[in-house]
């Protein structure tokens, strides 16, 4: 399999946040033609069947009052979808839409926010109800069971308090979907596509709200990361709309620097050893950055080092193996047999294999009991991405039916496949990244803050990875404007209250710096 064919089943399997069922490495080879078939089959309907389903229903508006400790937000919700259309007026997509604006506010000063997930194939569900959003799905805890209880409750973390909101489902996720035919969803199904659509939607959302004078602000999980910075420069050079701020969560920056790990490229190893160490440190005190800072310091230099003598210098194996076994806290024995490489699905299966458990690749301090324990590999649901899939699906249908009166039909997509199957990540031997657009956007706008936010025991998408990469930005300008803050727990490192709080505090502050930089350079 070449680099060019295998980047889609990489960002497929560990990235996308769409599909629900963690395969072992032995099973999933034999199955990844047919699965590919399938989704691709699914995702090319006919166009008349596409456009033959229900309508969704026009915007639904309903007005609020929610007691959080310490104060009372009144708010507006509408629940909705917007029409994109080709330059002929033919319908291509709907995209759904829920969007909370204070009542007591100027709307034309009044900072908005976008909010979209990952995937490719996710809706906006997690950031909505597990994060930002007024209500919330409590999910905090040492397991998620998929029978959770699904009732929502105030948010006291909301971003609600200084931002409006706009939580974005691309086509093929929550009720959005495409109604142009096969070669529209083959470009809303691409990299490229997704964002001009997404472009296209902010600048409509905009002029229909009259909320162009806004502060205007972006977030984005994991895929929904990767896709802030190519937004923030398709806006500022295509449609005349600057971002004060980006709030990237677990985001991916390169697929190919990541995906390189299966042909040996050593900094792959590197990115995940400090979560790895967080993981250990977390069973026995506070996790900090300071308190990693000996297994990244390694990670970034003597274990670099070593990997790149390759497997032929006897003595960096061992050196690496022991060293390994010492901050992941995995078996030497263990360690020493893959010449301390360790990748995610080892940490999966090895980690409590006396247990009989398996872990999460989202965040390492969840488990489940293992399946199949006695076998050489095992197929597996992961414990925090399939657990939490039942209760936030039935979480946000009910949110939108009841609470919002928003009453669609048909399937609610809140993480679809078939849109990772379909997925056209570009041509050529590179794997797309976002670092170029990322300079791009800061170099040109000098008010524009970014933040960027992990978990520490998150292996999907390990916060070194962005570490490293973000060490090899300029300056571009007299201040730091880039920052990366680190919490406990996973890729969705918010379902803890605490992380939540922290977080919440992080891009409030952010929020001030980039306004305050706004209003310096209008002169308030």
């Amino acid at each position: 399999m070449t680099r060019a064919t295998r980047l889609p089943v990489y960002a497929a399997l560990v990235l996308s946040l769409a599909l629900p069922l963690a395969v072992g490495a032995q099973e999933q080879a034999g199955s990844r033609e047919q699965q590919a078939q399938g989704q691709q089959q699914e995702a090319r309907r006919p166009q008349a069947q596409a456009r033959s389903t229900q309508a969704l229903p026009p915007e639904s508006v309903t007005r609020h009052s929610l007691q959080l400790p310490g104060r009372t937000l009144s708010f507006t919700a509408t629940a909705g979808n917007l029409t994109l259309t080709d330059q002929q007026g033919a319908p291509q997509a709907e995209i759904g839409f829920v969007s909370y604006t204070r009542d007591d506010a100027d709307a034309g000063t009044r900072p908005v926010t976008f909010a979209v997930n990952g995937g490719p194939g996710a809706s906006s569900a997690y950031l909505h109800l597990l994060a930002i959003g007024p209500w919330l799905l409590p999910l905090d805890g040492p397991t998620i069971s998929p029978s959770a209880p699904t009732a929502l409750v105030p948010n006291a973390e909301t971003w609600l308090d200084f931002t409006d909101l706009v939580f974005i489902d691309p086509p093929g996720t929550g009720y959005s979907r495409v109604v142009g035919g096969d070669q529209v969803r083959d470009r809303f199904y691409s990299v490229q596509g997704d964002i001009d659509g997404l472009a296209a939607f902010v600048m409509r959302w905009l002029k229909e709200k009259n909320r162009l004078t806004s502060p205007k602000f972006f977030v984005g999980e994991s895929y929904g990361g990767f896709r802030g910075p190519l937004l923030a420069q398709k806006l500022q050079s295509d449609q005349g709309i600057g971002f004060s701020g980006l709030v990237l969560v677990s985001p991916v920056f390169d697929f190919d620097w990541l995906e390189q790990g299966t042909a040996g490229a050593p900094w792959t190893n590197a990115a995940l050893l400090p979560s790895l160490a967080a993981t250990k440190l977390s069973h026995v005190g506070p996790v900090s950055r300071d308190a990693l800072k000996d297994a990244e310091n390694y990670a970034s230099g003597e274990y670099l080092v070593d990997l790149m003598r390759g497997l032929q210098d006897k003595e960096a194996v061992d050196r690496i193996s022991r060293r390994v076994a010492e901050f992941s806290g995995l078996d030497h024995e263990l360690t020493r047999r893959l010449a301390g490489r360790i990748d995610m699905r080892t940490v999966q299966r090895e980690l409590r294999r006396g247990a009989a458990e398996i872990v999460s690749a989202y965040d390492t301090n969840a488990a489940a009991a293992d399946p199949n324990p006695t076998s050489q590999s095992s197929r597996f649901e992961d414990p925090v991405l399939g657990a939490m899939t039942a209760p936030l699906t039935s979480a946000i249908i009910h949110h939108l039916t009841d609470t919002l009166n928003y009453k669609a039909e048909g399937r609610y997509n809140l993480l679809n496949g078939s849109v990772t199957g379909a997925w056209r990540w570009g041509s050529g031997r590179n794997g797309p990244e976002n670092l170029d657009e990322l300079r791009q956007a800061l170099a040109l706008d000098g008010k524009l803050r970014v933040l960027v936010t992990h978990g520490f025991t998150d292996l999907v998408t390990p916060y070194y990875a962005s570490q490293l990469l973000l060490n090899q930005l300029p300056d571009l300008g007299p201040q730091r404007r880039v920052a990366l803050s680190v919490y406990d727990g996973g890729h969705m490192f918010y379902s803890r209250e605490a992380s939540r709080r922290a977080f919440r505090g992080d891009v409030q502050r952010l929020f001030e710096q980039a306004l305050q930089a706004r209003a310096a350079d209008n002169g308030d």
